[in-house]
């Protein structure tokens, strides 16, 4: 059995959660509202305050989307609730962003600045020029968001430029030296 796929989920209090015949998870919360459709082999069923998945099958292929099913509506759970942030640093001389409306502006020494274009349901906030907190209820949307910001320029090892998550730590590589 899924180690994993056989714990509960508990609903914190202003949490509901529904489920349709057809799989159709639904979870509404006080920070917003996400949809997701369970596999077929994964059967939903709510006790109380807890929520158990339970699989229709023993393959190797079910075990799996039954822990998956779990993580992913747990996250839906954490996300209404309380939400999801991921915080990156932008470091080197003369590199900055700024938000202008639904677009993130960067400037990260090209010859133009970068125009990030903010999905829905994903906020981007800039303090200092230099540090960004991206926040928001779906964890994946969140982790994809700052992975492209961290995309148009990841740390380089010799002097540390680049946009790099708070928590990240770059290994720095020795230059050439002079003989």
């Amino acid at each position: 059995m899924s180690r994993i796929g056989k714990k509960s989920v508990v609903l914190p209090e202003k949490v509901k959660l529904g489920c349709s015949d057809a799989g159709a998870v639904t979870v509404e919360g006080p920070k917003g509202k996400l949809e997701w459709t369970l596999p077929r082999q994964i059967k939903l069923r709510v006790e109380g305050q807890e929520v158990l998945l339970d699989r229709t099958t023993e393959t190797r292929a079910v075990k799996a989307l039954h822990g998956l099913s779990r993580s992913l509506i747990n996250n839906m759970v954490t996300g209404v609730s309380q939400g999801f942030q991921k915080s990156l640093e932008i470091q080197g001389v003369g590199f900055r962003a700024q938000v202008q409306g639904s677009k993130l502006n960067l400037s990260l020494g090209f010859s133009h600045p970068i125009v990030f274009q903010i999905p829905d349901g994903v906020k981007v906030t800039v303090q200092d020029n230099t540090k960004l907190l991206v926040e928001g209820i779906d964890r994946q949307k969140v982790g994809q968001v700052a992975a492209n910001i961290r995309g148009y320029y990841p740390p380089e090892p010799y002097k540390g430029k680049g946009i790099r998550y708070s928590d990240e730590q770059v290994l720095r590589k020795e230059g050439k030296t002079v003989q």
